[in-house]
């Protein structure tokens, strides 16, 4: 079965002290808990695509969810950044992951005739490490096709836990990723920068991990009407494994989340559209966290395939299985990757 991952933090973690070149299992518990995902795993798991994210950690001052080494200007995101390009450099050139850049790219996916090592798109999650819209082009040349404006908040935009609109150079900014034919993730926008960002842009606008709101309160998911704003636009959503993204208030700290608390994410969002075509995982399995966070069926990403088990057993058919699994993200980037 052909899977698609759209969030993994890869770069992060290797430059982190993770060697996700091996196999989870092998790789050291570290404060985050036991790792769940190496590059073997992925390609012995099936997945094919996934998008690899450039995210750069701002500096908190001990603030929760922060690290006190972060960056605090854009030239220290920027070095972030360019350390985490290189690290994916590296694996395309150990031919370990392969880049993907054009909708050619993807054909052979498309054709089911992909030979070697997972087809990689790359994702900037926050995008301070832009510095102005003129880096823009050095970072498309660089193969980079998706950008999110925040992870908290940024220059940019409001984001997770810190509402606001975009700001008057993230306006600008959107108006250059668009002509530089970026795709822009909503995952961690705020709601004002979120609707801001669907009123001026004309380009796809995806969730690359995000949960439902409806069934999880908390502004770093999804409302319905955003949900259904991406879904007009012909954009997708990805499926968080993260269990307090998962669980519901009243399920939360008294058991751990299950493959069907992520079908219940998908059927909600399936229910919302009205079809299964803008949906699909995008697991950010390694974001942070580790195995005692991740539905308790999963070890590493070697057992993506059972989330195809469960959607089956909720009543799914094969063809709705499948484009959740990775065919709808296949399809959406290869209509709107560049030529």
């Amino acid at each position: 079965m052909f899977i698609t991952d759209a969030h993994l933090d890869l770069a992060y973690n290797a430059l982190r002290g993770r060697d996700v070149t091996l196999p989870a299992d092998q790789q050291q518990p570290d404060a985050d808990g036991i790792p769940t995902v190496g590059l073997p795993d992925l390609k012995r798991g099936g997945v094919e695509l996934l998008c690899a994210t450039i995210f750069c950690q701002p500096a908190g001052d001990g603030l929760p969810g922060f690290s006190t080494s972060g960056y605090r200007t854009s030239e220290e995101a920027r070095e972030q950044a360019l350390a985490q390009f290189n690290w994916y450099q590296r694996q395309f050139e150990a031919k370990r992951l392969q880049l993907v850049r054009k909708q050619a790219d993807l054909a052979r996916l498309r054709m089911g005739q992909l030979i070697g090592p997972p087809a990689t798109i790359l994702l900037m999650e926050g995008a301070d490490a832009l510095r102005n819209p003129q880096d823009i082009p050095e970072w498309f040349d660089k193969g980079l096709r998706i950008v999110g404006l925040s992870w908290r908040a940024s220059r940019y935009a409001g984001g997770t836990g810190h509402p606001g609109p975009l700001t008057p150079e993230g306006v600008e900014l959107v108006r250059a990723l668009d002509a530089a034919n970026m795709i822009h993730d909503a995952s961690h926008l705020a709601e004002e920068s979120f609707w801001q960002l669907n009123e001026i842009t004309n380009r796809p606008i995806i969730a690359s991990h995000s949960n439902c709101r409806t069934l999880v309160p908390g502004d770093r998911h999804l409302s319905d009407d955003m949900a259904r704003a991406i879904y007009m636009r012909n954009g997708i959503i990805g499926i968080n494994f993260y269990d307090q993204f998962l669980l519901t208030p009243e399920q939360s700290g008294k058991r751990r989340a299950t493959l069907r608390d992520v079908v219940s994410h998908i059927n909600h969002y399936c229910n919302l559209f009205g079809d299964a075509r803008h949906v699909g995982l995008g697991t950010d399995m390694d974001g942070g966290l580790g195995r005692e966070q991740i539905p308790i069926e999963i070890r590493t990403s070697a057992d993506l395939s059972r989330v195809a088990d469960t959607l089956s057993a909720a009543g799914y058919g094969d063809a709705d299985v499948h484009r959740i699994m990775g065919d709808n993200w296949l399809t959406f980037f290869g209509k709107n990757l560049p030529i």
